[in-house]
């Protein structure tokens, strides 16, 4: 009882600071006089290894241009949320603020975060590839600035080669490869090649990274989600949520020993590019095929899937935002500033320093050869997460669960059930103060 009234309470304490006055238009009163030098906020997590200084020199002739000074705060993504939680509970928001999908339902709800649908034109969503997935409960609450790096599902042809197999296409062919790449090699008595390099524990990262990793892929796959679609309701235990689980679990066989142990990152890195397993699962990049010659020089011929397909094709790409906060006293200059930032200009040149996907029609495509069918011909197959209430909460729990499956601890009904009826217990309490 503890733990739900705490969770609840992190979906809901900002809500009343929030209703007090952040929701408000900005007063005529408020704003500065045309021609007058101008400040403009902005929040963001560390995007590369200097992003403030890489950010200041782009925005030079921005701020220019428009006599204003951009001043940013970049905050560790361990503390991030909690930035900006006890910021809007001590009544401090910046103008621009980096979200990401689990962080927008109690501010949408709160009146915090600004809905640009009357701010921008048809044009826009022509020139911004990817503005439809700034789009959640039932307005456009942000215009994506980290995309089209999807988690996708890496293969080593050499293996896959010496079984006679190519590459899977659906979870029938994923499971048959699996098991035949599972082998002791060196004839020891014991398995030293595996079909799935997958690790379980979280490491220095969120519990989130094993849905991320593997079981949202698989969830929207068998054609499940998250939410209800009226979010009112979690629908991970129905019956697509249950094939996904069971499926995963139907692997482990071919996972290594110690996949409860192992981080999902370390399974990629010390596993799967070290040619002891078919697969692996790891975040794409547009520079991956340099990348991993650098960092992992024992991983020779690889290639990628970016999504197997059983009912559906899926897998979760990331669409963290830039969003205008209601308590802008200038909302059009930051969604131009935000605009610009997500453009060609600024994006030719910043991807050239953080390699990424093009966010506009007008930005070429400057990453690795290889990479460049994600954002293309397969950019349909990925897709960002639902934006429901409580989502941390509920999905850290969610996460917990799969692992005690994954442990042996509970079936994977039972697990799922009980997963569903914390989150469901949640989402009750959360309506019934909000609505």
């Amino acid at each position: 009882m503890k733990k739900k009234l705490l969770s609840l309470l992190l979906c809901t304490s900002m809500l009343a600071t929030l209703a007090a006055g952040c929701g408000s238009k900005t007063k005529e009163a408020d704003k500065p006089k045309e021609g007058e030098p101008t400040t403009l906020t902005m929040w963001l997590p560390p995007l590369d290894e200097d992003t403030e200084g890489n950010f200041k020199k782009l925005l030079a002739g921005w701020e220019k241009e428009n006599n204003c000074t951009v001043e940013m705060e970049i905050i560790p993504w361990g503390s991030y949320e909690e930035r900006w939680s006890t910021g809007v509970a001590g009544g401090e928001t910046p103008d621009i603020g980096y979200m990401y999908v689990e962080m927008y339902p109690t501010y949408i709800s709160s009146g915090l975060v600004t809905d640009l649908s009357d701010m921008v034109e048809e044009e826009d969503y022509k020139e911004y590839l990817f503005l439809d997935r700034g789009e959640m409960m039932g307005g456009l609450y942000g215009v994506p600035i980290v995309t089209g790096v999807p988690f996708v599902l890496y293969y080593n042809q050499d293996i896959l080669d010496s079984i006679g197999e190519k590459a899977p296409e659906t979870w029938e062919d994923f499971a048959r490869i699996c098991e035949k790449a599972t082998k002791d090699t060196d004839g020891d008595g014991k398995i030293d090649q595996y079909g799935y390099a997958v690790g379980l524990n979280s490491g220095s990262m969120s519990n989130l990274y094993v849905l991320n990793s593997y079981m949202y892929s698989l969830l929207w796959q068998a054609g499940g989600d998250i939410y209800t679609d009226d979010l009112k309701e979690v629908a991970f235990n129905g019956k697509a949520g249950v094939e996904a689980l069971e499926f995963f679990k139907s692997l482990q066989p071919y996972m290594p020993e110690n996949a409860m142990s192992l981080s999902g990152q370390d399974a990629f890195s010390t596993v799967f590019a070290e040619g002891k397993a078919a697969f692996g699962v790891t975040r794409s990049s547009a520079s991956n095929e340099t990348t991993f010659a650098k960092d992992y020089p024992n991983l020779k011929n690889w290639d990628y899937v970016t999504s197997l397909k059983h009912k559906e094709y899926g897998t979760f790409g990331a669409a963290d935002c830039l969003s205008v906060m209601s308590t802008s006293k200038q909302p059009e200059l930051a969604l131009d500033l935000i605009k610009y930032i997500t453009g060609p200009e600024f994006m030719t040149e910043y991807h050239k320093v953080a390699p990424g996907a093009p966010l506009t029609a007008s930005e070429e495509y400057v990453g690795d050869p290889k990479m460049e069918r994600i954002v293309t011909e397969d950019r349909d197959k990925w897709r960002p997460l639902q934006a429901g209430p409580c989502g941390s909460e509920i999905l850290e729990n969610y996460a917990a669960h799969i692992q005690a499956v994954m442990e042996g601890k509970q079936d994977v009904k039972a697990a799922l059930d009980e997963s569903a009826s914390y989150a469901n217990d949640l989402l009750k309490e959360y309506y019934a103060e909000n609505e």
